[in-house]
């Protein structure tokens, strides 16, 4: 009888054997590839948006909360800094690039950021319809933010104060649409850009009415929300966030590295998974060894009896480890499109509470070390249970059977 065929037919007289082994190992499959996906992702995602930051100055307060709300767009900020203290540390000839931002207020959820036109260079921005912003009360909007609305080049809106869809509509000055960013996958596709001017215009619109040498000191004493810096060279890096921290009233943070303690703390919760995943794939390798190593017991009689027929010790070896094999590689399929499936419905809620596309990322060298170690788990059980077949006493298990 072909090899095959005797594989399936064991398989099949083992249905609940072959559906509980599958069951298992795609699961543990399941939960290591998405689980390594979807780290990878996210991780990928947030350094992708930092862009060229680095170093962005705000308020006294939590460093990582500086870098989530000025950086990533997050959370809230710190407070606010004078307008001309943080342009005075942009004479520093060490740094390369300097945008000071301002925001408070969002339309429909979607933050209102101003800024001036370096802004643009730190995430390489590129405008596919219409043009940057050069005059009060026009803005540029992100790709997503163009998707999701419907807004085009032309109209017109109101911003409202606060950072989320649930403020109220608080000011009469509208906004209007006059270019369109190229979906970048950064931050910079759920933000509508527009100039620093913008910003202090639709809240000192009251003010507008007064002299003009009273406009100008109210001018000098504006406030901006943080500073995004990027350096000439490291040693930009290595001397202005101490600086600023020890001899201004405001701070520093470094993205990179607040980045990289998020990561950390999210780290205990991907890897306290991970090790659920791994002691499930150990209990399906053990059922598997346990389910083999049974079936090469009870049926020795007909093993030795294949013997006597000619089958070698390898003919009979490859049609148990087959079996096991077949198992494998069906739970690695299913294993995986189960991550995939798993991870659309994250990324989608993602994508939800982000307000942007995620783009998925697969490490290969780290999957198929996943993919690796799976395997040689799997065959170190099936090699053990083959184990007996070569010490098996034909005549005496032929003799015992009679």
């Amino acid at each position: 009888m072909n090899t095959w065929k005797i594989v399936l037919s064991n398989l099949k007289n083992k249905p609940l054997y072959t559906f509980l082994s599958v069951f298992s190992l795609s699961i543990s499959i399941a939960l290591l590839l998405g689980v390594l996906q979807l780290d990878a992702s996210v991780q990928n995602q947030f350094k992708n948006s930092l862009g060229n930051v680095d170093l962005v100055v705000g308020a006294k307060g939590s460093p990582l909360q500086l870098v989530l709300s000025s950086v990533l767009h997050v959370d809230n900020p710190t407070g606010n800094i004078s307008y001309p203290e943080a342009i005075k540390l942009t004479r520093n000839p060490l740094i390369k690039n300097a945008a000071p931002i301002s925001y408070g207020d969002n339309y429909k959820g979607y933050r209102i950021v101003g800024t001036t036109p370096a802004f643009n260079s730190f995430y390489a921005a590129e405008i596919a319809t219409g043009t940057s912003p050069k005059t009060s009360m026009e803005a540029v909007i992100g790709s997503e933010v163009a998707q999701k609305l419907g807004l085009q080049l032309g109209d017109t809106f109101k911003s409202a104060h606060g950072l989320t869809d649930e403020a109220i509509e608080a000011h009469d000055a509208e906004f209007k649409v006059v270019g369109i960013y190229k979906k970048s996958y950064k931050v910079l596709d759920r933000l509508i850009i527009t100039t620093l001017e913008s910003i202090w215009d639709v809240h000192d619109h009251d003010e507008h009415e007064e002299h003009e040498h009273e406009e100008a000191h109210q001018h000098e004493a504006k406030e901006v929300t943080s500073l995004l810096l990027s350096f000439r060279s490291p040693v930009g890096l290595l001397t202005t966030p101490r600086m600023i921290n020890e001899q201004t009233n405001m701070q520093a943070a470094l993205p990179k590295i607040e980045l990289d303690r998020l990561f950390k703390f999210t780290g205990i919760g991907i890897q306290a998974i991970s090790w659920i995943a791994y002691i499930i794939l150990i209990i399906s390798c053990i059922t598997i060894f346990i389910s083999l190593y049974k079936m090469v017991k009870e049926r020795a009689f007909d093993l030795a009896l294949m013997r006597t027929y000619g089958a070698s010790n390898l003919k009979i070896s490859t049609i148990i480890a087959l079996e096991g094999i077949c198992i494998v590689v069906l739970s690695l399929l299913i294993g995986f499109a189960l991550s995939q499936l798993g991870l659309y419905f994250v990324f989608t809620i993602l994508k939800s509470s982000l307000q942007q596309d995620i783009i998925p990322t697969l490490p290969l060298q780290s999957f198929l070390y996943t993919v690796i170690l799976i395997l040689a788990v799997i065959l170190i059980g099936i090699a053990m249970a083959i184990m007996p077949l070569f010490k098996m006493n034909i005549s005496k298990i032929l003799s015992d059977e009679k």
